[in-house]
């Protein structure tokens, strides 16, 4: 029992508590200023250190880990990043703001020692980083499952922090102004051949269209849509890019544009293979269509099933290519 000692550390915590307060207040101050001029903090490995790995902090810090430089190319982190500058727009101007929560990002180039300590190869990154402990695993956001759309990180938010948040875009009138064009082509048309309006009762014409709105639909657009994962993925390390994703989860834009050019095609065929059979030319021109169109068919559908092999792992079945 020393009474010397007992008195220091009462001392000692009563000096610790103020200082350990007015830190977390200049630490909250300078956060506040600074979301106060950009909703995306631009942090490098000394402001990484200072604001969000030490302590006092009871606030939770969500960033971006990216490469935007041109350099870098990478096409996936200036999509994800307008993304992520419309979820930290709509938090940072909703009535609900509070400094419970930032949004911040770091760029490679800007603070490769962060990549280096927290172990990351890989861009773009979502990390939280709580009031209290230490990351988990579900505070890294899986990017590859479900894409990088706003709406799909305000959920990841809510279920981190418990904060709400309601997107919100700024208006884009690319879309209407293509529909009201599209729609003004189509008018002009019917208005010039208003006299001759057999064309809208062609069966062919009505059935181009709707084969190429099921080959839309099939092909995951919609999926896309409401996901928003990128188009494809560059690997940092040996900057090979990968249009297939390789999981039966999660998949890339451009592997949806392969699967509907690979259907089209197959789709192609068939028809051939219908009009060889069916249509009234000479036996020769029919005999082309029939090869051409059985060539169609077996090759693309071999592809496609290669594709469906590569992401259900252990499907047992393939066609000419394994």
């Amino acid at each position: 029992h020393q009474p010397g000692t007992e008195k220091w550390s009462v001392v000692t915590t009563c000096r610790t508590t103020p200082l350990l307060g007015t830190l977390l207040s200049e630490k909250l101050t300078q956060m506040m200023e600074w979301a106060s001029k950009r909703s995306v903090i631009r942090m490098n490995g000394d402001k990484f250190r200072r604001f969000v790995k030490a302590p006092p902090r009871n606030y939770s810090v969500v960033i971006m880990f990216t490469a935007l430089q041109p350099q870098r190319q990478c096409g996936v982190c200036r999509q994800a990043d307008e993304e992520f500058q419309v979820l930290a727009n709509s938090w940072r101007y909703s009535s609900a703001f509070t400094n419970k929560v930032f949004f911040a990002s770091v760029d490679f180039d800007e603070g490769s020692d962060v990549f280096q300590m927290l172990s990351m190869n890989s861009a773009p990154t979502f990390l939280h980083f709580p009031s209290k402990g230490k990351p988990r695993r579900s505070d890294t956001y899986e990017l590859q499952v479900r894409g990088f759309a706003a709406e799909q990180l305000a959920r990841w938010v809510a279920d981190r922090t418990d904060v709400q948040i309601r997107v919100i875009r700024p208006p884009n009138y690319a879309g209407p102004l293509l529909l009201g064009f599209l729609l003004a082509v189509i008018g002009g048309l019917a208005y010039l051949r208003r006299h001759n309006l057999e064309f809208l009762f062609n069966k062919n014409v009505w059935a181009f269209s709707a084969l190429c709105f099921v080959l839309i639909m099939t092909s995951g657009q919609m999926w896309n849509h409401i996901r928003g994962p990128p188009y494809a993925h560059k690997n940092p390390s040996t900057g090979q890019v990968s249009y297939i994703h390789g999981s039966s989860q999660a998949q890339f834009v451009a592997e949806t544009h392969i699967v509907l050019l690979f259907n089209a095609a197959i789709t192609m065929g068939m028809v051939l293979l219908c009009e060889a059979a069916t249509s009234d030319m000479d036996i020769g021109k029919r005999k082309i269509m029939c090869v051409a169109g059985i060539g169609l068919v077996m090759l693309f559908f071999s592809w496609l099933l290669s594709i469906f092999r590569a992401k259900y792992h252990g499907y047992p079945y393939s066609f000419l290519m394994g």
